[in-house]
C-alpha cells in the first residue's frame, strides 16, 4: 500500500491546523510560516495565530492551511520537527 493510500481519519483535501512550539523570539512565527509556505500554495494572514506561555518563555504558532493529502501533511510535520528551534509540533 502506498503512503498516500493508508487509512486515515482525515478526509482530503481539507483545512488543517498545524501547531508548532518553541522558545519565544521576534521571528519564531516567521520561521514556522516560512517552513509551511514551502509546502502549501497560500497562507492567509488570518490563518496564523500566536500565543505565548504564561511565563513568556515559549510561543506557540498555529497555522491553518489547505492540504491535499496525507503525504503533504507528513512532509510539513517532518520539516517542522527537524528544525532545531522548534520543540514540539502538534
Amino acid at each position: 500500500m502506498a503512503a498516500d493510500e493508508r487509512d486515515t481519519l482525515i478526509e482530503f483535501p481539507c483545512d488543517f491546523g498545524i501547531k508548532a512550539m518553541g522558545e519565544s523570539s521576534d521571528s519564531f512565527d516567521v520561521l514556522v510560516v516560512s517552513i509551511i509556505r514551502k509546502h502549501v500554495e497560500t497562507i492567509h494572514e488570518a490563518a496564523v495565530s500566536t500565543k505565548q506561555s504564561s511565563g513568556g518563555k515559549y510561543t506557540s504558532v498555529t497555522v491553518t492551511v489547505h492540504v491535499d493529502s496525507q503525504v503533504q501533511l507528513d512532509t510539513i510535520y517532518r520539516e517542522l520537527s527537524s528544525h532545531e528551534l522548534i520543540k514540539y509540533v502538534l
